[in-house]
């Protein structure tokens, strides 16, 4: 069994480290997909830790834990991701003149 194992505080950095810099990429060159993707990518590895722990073998059942921490780290970062590409639609729709997705969080923008 193949476990990306988030609870792990060097896959954790990098994968902080990664998710940083991708949407300091977005910001920088006012791109939305961009954070969309991390965004996406997330979604994919939270399925990938759920469909894990749902079909876990009798003899596995030691991953349980590492797995419900995994979950609840992809969560975290799929929380984070998903501020992160409202921020960039943001900056993105200012700076094309448009209209952004959603404007409920306009205080939180004003405050970064």
């Amino acid at each position: 069994m193949i476990l990306l194992n988030m609870s792990n505080p060097v896959i954790l950095l990098l994968m902080l480290c990664a998710t940083i810099l991708l949407i300091f990429l977005a910001q920088e060159i006012k791109k939305s997909f961009i954070a969309g993707l991390v965004l996406f990518a997330y979604l994919g590895i939270l399925g990938v830790h759920v469909f894990q722990i749902s079909t876990l073998l009798e003899e596995f059942k030691v991953f349980t834990p590492i797995l419900s921490k995994c979950i609840i780290i992809d969560f975290v970062f799929v929380f984070i991701s998903f501020l992160s590409y409202l921020w960039v639609d943001d900056i993105e729709a200012k700076a094309k003149g448009k209209k952004s997705i959603c404007n409920s969080l306009d205080w939180l923008w004003k405050k970064v």
